[in-house]
């Protein structure tokens, strides 16, 4: 299951995308390098979050083996 920064990371990444495609289409160099920043800012959010979340399974499965 996702948590908070992995799916605001998503998001900004959609949003990044988003803004590049607009960008692009009325050839607004600004709006892409702007699409660029928030798509790679929205990936970094993502693999915090993934991390996090991936501690936090392991300090669960080591607490479930001390209860053994």
């Amino acid at each position: 299951m996702w948590n908070k920064d992995e799916f605001e990371g998503k998001a900004e990444q959609v949003k990044g995308k988003a803004k590049q495609a607009a960008g692009d289409l009325t050839n607004d160099e600004d709006l892409i390098a702007e699409g660029e920043a928030d798509e790679a800012a929205g990936k970094v959010q993502d693999t915090v979050g993934r991390g996090a979340r991936k501690v936090g399974e392991a300090i669960e499965d080591l607490g479930k083996k001390i209860k053994r």
